[in-house]
């Protein structure tokens, strides 16, 4: 698909980042070096390659030159810890690793790593090299179930997993786009991380149709001022972002966005008040709510906002192309109009399962009672109802996985990294919205040993957030930790979840209170007094310590 617009717009602007462009036909070039370079070096269908780069113009060429290899990509974070990366390497089998210097030097041990020092290749330190091949399309003898990529997300037994993506997924996800969508894309602003699904939506939507990829700098991809800036001076035609981070650019920099021709969030519930916004202030821009998990491709189904949507929740809409959603009770029936039901998915969208994680597959991919032998559907794991005009409403998740600022968290995945503190006895963690629209982590910890005073406890607290870093990624840390003698329980034995109280952050996550000595200081504290919802706030306190994060912000 993208080879098909170099030849029809080889001129075109097909990348931008930082004032630096590429054009289809340079794109194309270099992303065809890269793929003969590896495909010398080994890759070719099945074959998997780590890459870890920052948002910048290596990275589309990275990707783009994987799948021309006939790999399939595997994206870490340069944000992540470095031993998640370390985790997803060993796990997926890595053995040939795309990066820059920088970042691979932030890898705690580069010699744990599976690829092997002769096994990393340097995009920057290595251009020279690279640029020596050819710049033709490689031919690839390429099936439909080969690998396109392998992406990582959160996992209940305390470790993530991998969603393994063919191509006859990736390609259908952006055909579906293509046929799906009646405004074509221009100029489209990549918000999301390449380590989460909801970037193939952008990168190859653009690239497929002669669009031109703005990417913004790491820095500034959750700053609205920033991102309101690149919106109107790149004429960004087409974005999607989390409905909070959406909200605030409509709330903040309104003007920005009038060259907005299609707004789609996707990540979590979208409020009615965005809606509204909205509508009211561009009321010339579609504005659609995508949903779909990443074992369906990014998205399953699409619902278009209109003035009908400003007194009820918004839906989420209904299948795309090539796509079946059920409502289905336990028994694998289906359920009236108007009744609560877990939603499965069937279809091209579905993927072949998870990597090396046969149990986990056969769990959450079961036989379809509706389709054609041998078939399969997802079980989600979310609660939807059908409305009476065919569109789904989705109400919450049925277990105790999470979505918070888009984020999916396995509160498992969290909870099995505090069991290995030697100093924790018991831990829960659960994900709490006591002021409307803030929603945070708060994991309850019985230690083994009852601490003699709130310094030492405090002492505790620090510990454990550090070495959760080392772990996790910092939207999986919690904000607030609270001390328990022990877990309160039900009356048959089990834990109690609603007896949880809720944290008293202004004790639990302050530091010593040094109060304010200028008027400057004072104004500051003020301000991170209402926004955060802790009181009294000092001058050496953490505002992320506090709960604090980039929207907030």
């Amino acid at each position: 698909l993208f080879e098909a617009q170099v030849e029809i717009s080889p001129d075109a602007i097909a990348l931008s980042f930082e004032g630096e462009s590429l054009s289809y036909a340079e794109l194309n070039a270099k992303a065809n070096q890269l793929a003969h370079y590896l495909i010398e070096r080994g890759v070719g269908p099945d074959v998997l390659v780590g890459i870890c780069l920052e948002r910048s113009l290596e990275m589309v060429v990275g990707l783009l030159g994987i799948l021309k290899a006939g790999g399939a990509y595997v994206p870490l974070d340069p944000n992540y810890p470095a031993e998640r990366r370390k985790l997803i390497l060993a796990d997926a089998g890595v053995t040939l690793l795309l990066t820059h210097e920088g970042c691979y030097a932030e890898f705690a041990d580069p010699t744990d790593l599976t690829a092997a020092r002769d096994g990393v290749i340097y995009l920057d330190r290595d251009s020279s090299a690279i640029a020596g091949y050819p710049a033709t399309n490689p031919t690839v003898n390429l099936h439909p179930l080969h690998l396109a990529y392998l992406i990582y997300t959160s996992g209940s037994t305390g470790r993530p997993k991998g969603v393994a993506v063919n191509h006859r997924n990736a390609v259908h996800s952006t055909w579906s786009r293509l046929t799906g969508y009646p405004e074509p894309v221009k100029t489209y602003l990549l918000l999301s991380s390449f380590a989460f699904d909801s970037s193939v939506a952008g990168i190859f939507w653009t690239l497929a149709q002669g669009g031109c990829l703005y990417l913004p700098h790491d820095d500034n991809s959750k700053d609205p001022v920033a991102l309101a800036a690149l919106i109107e001076q790149g004429r960004i035609s087409h974005l999607l972002a989390l409905p909070s981070l959406y909200a605030v650019l409509l709330e903040q920099a309104p003007h920005a966005l009038s060259g907005l021709q299609v707004a789609i969030v996707a990540g979590e519930a979208c409020p009615t008040d965005v809606v509204k916004r909205h509508l009211a202030v561009l009321p010339g821009a579609k504005l659609y709510n995508e949903y779909g998990p990443t074992e369906g491709t990014v998205w399953s189904s699409v619902y278009q906002a209109s003035l009908d949507d400003l007194d009820k929740p918004l839906s989420i809409g209904r299948p795309i192309a090539n796509v079946r959603l059920y409502n289905l009770d336990r028994s694998l029936n289906p359920v009236p109009v108007g009744v609560a039901g877990e939603l499965y998915i069937g279809g091209a969208g579905i993927v072949p399962g998870y990597w090396h994680r046969p149990d986990l597959t056969a769990e959450r991919f079961v036989p379809d009672p509706f389709g054609p032998a041998g078939g399969r559907l997802y079980k989600t794991g979310d609660l939807v109802r059908y409305r009476a005009d065919g569109a789904l409403e989705f109400l919450g998740r049925l277990d105790y996985q999470v979505k918070i600022r888009g984020f999916r968290i396995e509160l498992g995945e969290i909870e099995a990294q505090l069991l290995q503190q030697p100093e924790i006895k018991d831990a829960v963690v659960i994900a709490r919205e006591d002021h409307p629209g803030d929603k945070r982590l708060v994991a309850y910890v019985v230690p083994l040993t009852t601490e003699a005073n709130a310094e030492a406890e405090q002492a505790l607290v620090d510990h454990i957030k550090a070495q959760l870093k080392h772990h996790l990624p910092d939207y999986m840390v919690p904000s607030a930790f609270v001390m328990l003698d022990a877990m309160p329980l039900s009356a048959n034995g089990k834990l109690d979840r609603k007896q949880l109280p809720a944290p008293d952050l202004s004790e639990q996550l302050k530091k010593a209170y040094v109060a304010p000595r200028t008027e400057t200081e004072q104004a500051l504290v003020e301000i991170w007094q209402e926004v955060l919802g802790v009181e009294p706030v000092g001058i050496e306190d953490d505002f992320f310590e506090l709960g604090g994060h980039s929207l907030l912000a």
